[in-house]
């Protein structure tokens, strides 16, 4: 299949899937700065600080362990909040950050995720073909110790949606572990480079790829499939850190059995409860074909030694061929990670007709809500609203909305529902126009970052409506499955992306920083030293008063960032934050040459909210890194 004629499609098609037309190699090159006015961690895990970091504001507790000089984590620790409690580089001083070195992949493609650092070594995970690129920290500047390069199956890139990234990786136990877009997991010994072993945890045939980051938790390490837009089935399951075996899969559609939903299951709503929701929420055997696959991240509790997840979008996009609420699609789960049992699951969209998938992070903080401590789980959701569930229970406490958003007015606390809007219910035949926000949400998979001293959780958020046209659809196994035809456009308001610094105990936003021209579409690092850090898509690297939102620090990078940074000490004691600067995923993936930005439909609509991207950068594949 080639790829590259889905991303060009538009009205025809309506599709993007993968790429394969991706030309020019980014630059190598400098570009000047500017200075603006419970259970156990992986085993042999270097163990962080823990307990409260100093000047946390007052009703809030960490969760996990934080990272004090290394990286080992996609996000960071376990909660997910991206923050360091390093502290070198602060308020008084970031103006001096310079780059101390620059290494490139090779490959001019979207690079999500961010590095790890361990023992003195830089990992970096590359797009396909998903090279694990050491790199030596005590040269100065650095230098490559080894290269693997595992050579998945170029099948991969033609099911791919949308666009060929690679969210990270996790360290444990000695190993370097991360998913291949061909459906596998491979774990690599982080001295050697050598690989340990190689599971197959998908059928690409059928369009199953991974490009999440993995978890480790105990011994087991947590993978989840991509695929929504092709038909598959999403589910989420456990490989055994030392061999790679399999220990457990749970599906998000079908039978209770399939779903792991037994005795001990308790959904807090009335409208999660059932026997085999997963099937019954379905017409016939649609839920077979029903999506709902987990790509984004995932969370852990040690102390009530559970994980959290959401799930994506019900397969297909036209709501009319799926009537039901479509369990477990749009869903975020608590999960026993020795069994893979549930504990709880709250779908936050019902027959999802917009394309709302929920598999952004889940942070997790306990926090001082209605006067007494809560353990509370943060979900900034692609539907355009900020929620706040107790995370024993999954009892919503709060859903408020952080961008312009018009598909529904409010949730009801009292039943977990959204009240909709009902013209801004897609149906077949119909073009439901100005949509708020687009399918791409008013945040995608990028994370953000919370940090205890200020309470605040930043996002980096989208600001794009669309119109929204449901059609017939077809299914062949390994091809697009899609059923919608979709335009989009920037929202209300003159601007096209905000960081938004969200109050979480006020449930508002405290301040935000627009960008007129692109969505905010890079993740997010909070540190000690009251910074924030984040990229746009016009290449600039930011850092940012962590109270009050003011730039603090700016540097051009040679492409526009999708990537999350990283912050760590290096082998001289020294506080660096590292960066990858290479535009792509499914709204930067416009950038890329040979994608025509003619017709607004195509690439799943996303060209018509991003057809500017062409004249303000081009791909790249550049890891910078910073320090005083």
């Amino acid at each position: 299949m080639d790829a590259s004629r889905f991303l060009r499609a538009g009205r025809a098609a309506g599709v993007l899937v993968g790429l394969a037309a991706l030309g020019a190699a980014g630059c190598d090159a400098r570009v000047g700065a500017q200075n603006p006015s419970a259970p156990p961690a992986p085993r042999d895990a270097a163990q962080p600080a823990s307990g409260a970091v100093p000047g946390t504001r007052p009703g809030i507790r960490l969760v996990a362990p934080l990272p004090t000089g290394e990286w080992h984590l996609p996000g960071g620790d376990y909660a997910h909040t991206r923050f360091s409690p390093l502290a070198q580089l602060d308020t008084t001083n970031v103006a001096g950050l310079e780059v101390v070195s620059t290494f490139s992949t090779g490959i001019p493609r979207g690079h999500e995720g961010g590095p790890l650092v361990v023992g003195g070594t830089l990992y970096v995970t590359t797009p396909y073909p998903n090279n694990l690129i050491a790199i030596d920290l005590v040269p100065p500047g650095g230098a490559i110790k080894w290269i693997y390069e595992p050579n998945p199956s170029s099948h991969a890139v033609g099911v791919a949606c949308c666009d060929v990234v690679n969210r990270g990786a996790a360290y444990a136990d000695g190993k370097i572990v991360y998913n291949l877009l061909d459906a596998h997991t491979v774990a690599v010994d982080a001295d050697t480079g050598k690989e340990v072993w190689r599971t197959r945890t998908g059928d690409v045939s059928r369009g199953e790829t991974t490009t999440m980051a993995p978890l480790v938790v105990k011994d087991k390490v947590l993978v989840g499939n991509s695929g929504g837009e092709l038909g598959v089935r999403g589910w989420v399951m456990a490989l055994d850190l030392d061999t790679g075996k399999e220990l457990w899969r749970a599906y998000h559609t079908g039978p209770d059995a399939d779903v792991l939903i037994g005795r001990d299951f308790r959904a807090f709503y009335e409208k999660d409860r059932g026997s085999d929701l997963g099937v019954s929420s379905w017409p016939a055997e649609a839920w077979k074909l029903g999506g709902s696959t987990t790509w984004g991240w995932i969370s852990y509790d040690p102390g009530l030694d559970l994980i959290y997840y959401g799930t994506g979008n019900p397969g297909v996009w036209n709501p009319d061929l799926r009537p039901g609420d479509n369990k477990w699609s749009c869903t975020i789960f608590a999960r026993d990670p020795d069994d893979g049992r549930a504990r709880w699951a709250y779908q936050i969209s019902r027959h999802d007709a917009w394309d709302y998938d929920e598999i952004m992070e889940n942070v997790l903080v306990d926090m001082e809500w209605g006067g007494r401590m809560r353990k509370l789980l943060v979900h900034p959701g692609r539907t355009g609203f900020v929620f706040v569930l107790d995370r024993e229970t999954g009892e919503l406490l709060s859903a408020e909305k952080f961008q312009p958003t018009n598909w529904a007015e409010r949730y009801d606390l009292a039943t977990g529902h959204a009240i909709e809007v009902p013209e801004k219910r897609t149906r077949q035949g119909a073009v439901t126009v100005n949509i708020c926000p687009s399918s791409t949400g008013a945040k995608e998979v990028i994370p953000s970052a919370f940090s205890p001293r200020t309470g605040l959780l930043y996002i980096p958020a989208h600001n794009t409506c669309m119109d929204y046209e449901g059609v017939e659809a077809n299914y062949i196994a390994g091809t697009p499955y899609l059923g919608a035809r979709v335009k989009m456009y920037p929202g209300p308001g003159g601007y096209h992306g905000e960081l938004v610094a969200w109050d979480v105990a006020r449930a508002k936003k405290a301040w935000g920083i627009r960008d007129p021209r692109m969505p905010v579409y890079s993740g997010v690092l909070a540190t000690a030293g009251d910074l924030v850090f984040y990229g746009t898509l016009d290449g600039w690297f930011r850092a940012v008063d962590a109270r009050d939102g003011r730039e603090l620090w700016k540097f051009k990078t040679a492409s526009g960032i999708v990537g999350n940074p990283t912050t760590y000490l290096g082998p001289d004691g020294k506080q660096y934050v590292a960066v990858y600067a290479g535009v792509g995923g499914w709204m930067g993936a416009v950038a890329f040459p040979g994608i025509s930005t003619d017709d607004p439909y195509a690439a799943l609509g996303v060209v018509g909210a991003m057809a500017e991207i062409k004249k303000i950068t081009l791909p790249g594949d550049v890891i910078y890194v910073f320090g005083l």
